[in-house]
């Protein structure tokens, strides 16, 4: 009898964490059962479930994509989270980062400027039954001032320069991650929140579509 449909994208995802995350660094264990648990081909189309666990980013629509699973897992990490956080999400895109989010904190707010794909993304992420998650569509780089401030914050687009909305919705502690630079080429950065200054590390680099919006890149 031949492996199933199941079994082998389990097998998939293994495969990924041992051979794409654990040798790069990824140690965080809540980071690497997640990534090893939510099935990230159900985010992207039929035609791609192939390649969903390949060390790429795949194309999701609209011209926007699923990044590479170590750069979820990497990105994931750098927020430390330990299950008691609010996390804010900006593009929520496929929902994939948003469920490995949702896996690890207590609660995710999660913006998307593109109705189709947040539309999508909620159908999947309640499929698979996920309770602590509030989508919004709206411009992103003004944050969700309403449920402000937060433990850590995630953007999952490139910005010119940090927004200023969402350093001034980090809770004191919390943490910040955001790729930063030009269109073609962009930098990690975390953010850490002290009581009166931000700590800020840069990190590897990255390439991300563009975080379109009032405080981004204007379309």
């Amino acid at each position: 009898m031949g492996i199933s449909m199941v079994d082998s994208f389990q097998f998939a995802r293994k495969k990924m964490v041992q051979e794409q995350l654990i040798p790069r660094g990824i140690v965080d264990s809540r980071v690497l059962a997640a990534m090893n648990t939510v099935p990230r081909h159900l985010f992207v189309d039929e035609a791609l479930w192939a390649q969903a666990y390949g060390d790429h980013p795949l194309p999701i629509s609209h011209g926007q994509t699923i990044s590479q699973p170590f750069i979820v897992a990497l990105m994931t990490q750098l927020l430390e989270l330990t299950g008691n956080e609010k996390v804010l999400e900006i593009g929520t895109g496929s929902g994939y980062q948003t469920a490995i989010l949702a896996s690890l904190a207590k609660k995710v707010y999660s913006i998307e400027r593109i109705s189709v794909l947040l539309t999508r993304a909620r159908r999947i992420l309640d499929d698979l039954g996920f309770k602590n998650i509030l989508l919004k569509l709206d411009d992103g780089t003004w944050g969700w001032n309403e449920y402000a401030p937060y433990d850590a914050i995630i953007v999952t687009a490139s910005a010119p320069k940090v927004p200023q909305k969402l350093l001034d919705q980090l809770a004191v502690g919390g943490k910040l991650i955001i790729p930063v630079g030009d269109e073609y080429s962009q930098n990690l950065e975390k953010y850490t929140r002290k009581n009166d200054h931000f700590l800020k590390e840069t990190l590897t680099g990255v390439r991300f579509v563009k975080l379109i919006g009032e405080h981004g890149w204007k379309e």
